[in-house]
Parts: structure tokens; sequence; C-alpha cells
């Protein structure tokens, strides 16, 4: 067992009415003019960009917008809303949306205090002494970032994509309301979990096989959102089971479930330069990549991959052939991935083949020009990176 500390300070505002509580929270963490953050034209027309802009006005807190944040989002959008804070002398910034937006909005936060080029935060180069407050309207259960220290930006200048962990940039608070997730497409709300499901899966597999609680609670939520998903693409009007989604997201990446153990992160890593390179929904390429990373690394921890075969895909255990199990659990996740519409390979994320200097090009980005490693449970080196895209390739 791993000696850790958990952090995880922001506030949740969870229910249908959560919303009403923005203004009175934007003051609460010192907010006076705020930069409302949000992406395309959802948050439009759905009329929530609208009702949050009129609660802040009416709680009597200036702000100015900016919207156009993309999946993926791009770090020249993020230089917009710094150039834009910087202006209009912001002090708070409220995301509008998922995944994408909360971690342009932590960019941006990081700038604003910054004097040189915020990516030398995301190249390792700089760390930031300081930052606006930042928190969310989440609308998107996927990523988590309402709760995580973490956010991801794609430079656009070489399609390069990193990411980036802080804790100062966890937000001061989330306002989580199920109702506003009702109308995702089957597709994006099975990418979501698909994401969410792997930040829990990428501190699951690991070497430290003693923290029973932390093993036993991962298990528990994976279970339960792996069940949640096909009642709400049954019925997407479920809010019983979308809020157990939504909630979901949050506990998954908020730190609580690798809480005494190493994690890993080579799934994410290696799936950064598959949507870098190909700008792919991150969750559908998470499980285009998975299935391949696991038979690699199995073989490091064996008895780990049982357990999740038994423990949360229902594999019966064959005590004679612990490896036939593990098998079995991976091939069970990727009828699962199909089951709700997400792919299991590259092929069938992109639609057509790789190429082998398309392979060498990731390997090259995400071993940092052949420099670096990732992953934990298994250290990977660019060789062991190649070898999983060829594998992944479909």
């Amino acid at each position: 067992m791993r000696d850790f500390n958990y952090y995880a300070p922001t506030e949740v505002a969870f229910g249908e009415h959560s919303e009403e509580q923005v203004a009175r929270l934007v003051k609460k963490y010192g907010g006076t003019k705020v930069l409302v953050h949000y992406g395309g034209k959802s948050a439009v027309r759905s009329g929530l960009l609208d009702k949050i802009c009129n609660l802040l006005r009416e709680g009597g807190i200036d702000y100015v917008t900016l919207g156009g944040v993309v999946p993926n989002p791009r770090l020249s959008l993020a230089k917009e809303g710094i150039a834009l804070c910087l202006k209009e002398k912001v002090d708070f910034i409220l995301a509008i949306g998922g995944g994408s937006v909360i971690d342009s909005a932590k960019c941006i936060a990081y700038g604003v205090c910054y004097d040189g080029d915020v990516w030398d935060f995301y190249l390792g180069k700089a760390e930031p002494k300081q930052m606006l407050p930042v928190a969310s309207v989440l609308t998107i259960p996927a990523a988590g970032s309402e709760m995580s220290e973490a956010s991801v930006i794609t430079n656009e200048d070489g399609d390069v994509k990193l990411g980036y962990s802080n804790d100062m940039s966890r937000p001061k608070f989330a306002i989580m309301n199920p109702r506003r997730t009702m109308t995702l497409p089957p597709y994006q709300t099975a990418a979501g979990v698909t994401d969410m499901m792997m930040h829990t899966m990428e501190r699951y597999f690991t070497k430290d096989d003693d923290m029973d609680l932390t093993t036993d609670l991962a298990e528990a939520t994976l279970r339960n959102i792996k069940n949640a998903v096909f009642a709400v693409l049954k019925n997407p009007e479920d809010y019983r089971y979308r809020a157990q989604i939504m909630w979901g997201g949050s506990i998954m990446h908020n730190g609580l479930t690798g809480c005494g153990i190493s994690d890993d992160w080579a799934t994410h890593q290696l799936e950064h330069e598959l949507s870098g390179m190909f700008d792919v929904t991150h969750g559908a390429g998470l499980a285009a990549i998975w299935p391949s990373w696991a038979r690699y690394v199995m073989h490091e921890n064996m008895s780990r991959f049982v357990r999740f075969a038994v423990n949360v895909m229902d594999v019966p255990n064959d005590f004679t052939d612990p490896k036939g199990t593990a098998l079995k659990g991976i091939e069970a996740m990727e009828r699962f991935y199909h089951a709700i519409g997400m792919p299991i390979n590259i092929k069938e994320l992109i639609g057509k083949d790789i190429s082998d200097e398309e392979i060498q090009e990731m390997t090259r980005k995400c071993s940092r020009d052949y420099t670096a490693t990732c992953g934990c449970l298994k250290v990977l080196k660019a060789e062991d990176m190649e070898a999983i895209y060829k594998m992944a390739r479909g």
C-alpha cells in the first residue's frame, strides 16, 4: 500500500435545480468579473448559456463570453481567451460544457497569470505560481475535469496533444444537472462513459494489490456505470441512470479510485497521439487502444486482470487457467465496447487502414522523440508503443 494525499476541494451542486446557485457560488469563491466559456451551438440552442448569463446578471456579476471550444480543445482559442481576460480584467472563469471546455478554461486560467507562453506548462518547461479560479456547469459527463487536476490541450502547430496536471486547477465548484445530459447523442454518451471508465481503469491496473477498499470502490463504480449506460441508451430521458453516469464521471477522476495505489495512464498517452493526428473522439480512441494495451501488458499482473474479468465483466473464474480467464475479461470488454457503439481497434475508429509511417509518427510523438517512456504497470519504451499501435491497427 502506498502513502497518499487525497485532495478533492471542488464543491458539487448536484440536481435538477443546481444551476440556480451559480451566482451565489461565483461570489463565494471571489468572482466579480467572469469569463463565461463554452463550446458551440448546444449551449446556445438549449438555452443554458442564456440562463446562466441571466442568473449572473441578476446576481450583480459582470461577465464576458467566449465560445468556440471544439473537441480536443485548441491552444489558439485558449490564447484568445487569455487576451480577452487580460483586456476585460476578468478574475473568474466559468466553463459551460464538458471536458473540452473545462480544459480550455484551465489553460486560459493558467495563461492569464503567466508572462510567458502558456504552452510552457504542457511542455514541462515551467510550473505555474498562480492561476485564476475556474468552475464549471457540466453538460457532458466524461472527462472528469470538473473535479480533477488535469487538462489536455491540442497545439495545432504540429497536431501535438499534451496534458498537464496541477492541483491548483481543480475547479472551485461544479454544477451538475443530469437533465442537461438527456439530449446527448448515443455516440457521445457511449464515448463519455468509455472515457470515465478508463479514468478508473488506468488506476485499477497496477502492481499494488493491497489497498482492498480502493479496489472495491473502483470495481463498484465500473459495474455501476457499465450497467447505467445500457439504461440511458435505451431511454435517454432516464433521470436515475443519467445521474449515476454524471456523478460517476466525477468520482472516477477526482482521485478517489486511485488512493494508495500507483496509476498507469499509458492508454491515455497512446490515445492522445491518435486524437492529435486524426481528431477523433477521445473516448472512442481509448476503446480502440485499450484491448491491445491490455493483451500486451497483462502478464505484468495477471491476477489483476483475472479480478477485473470476474468482478467487473462477470466472467466465470477458471482457477486452472488464469491467463484464459484474463483474456476472456478483455474479450468481454471488447463485446461491451461494441454493444455501446465503440470501436475496438484503430481501423474501426478512423474507417481506414493506418500506415506504418503514421504509426511511426505517433510513436515518435508519444515517446517525445524517443526520449520518454509511459505507463507504470509496464513501463513502455518507444518499441513497446509501436508494438501496441500495430496490435491495435485492426
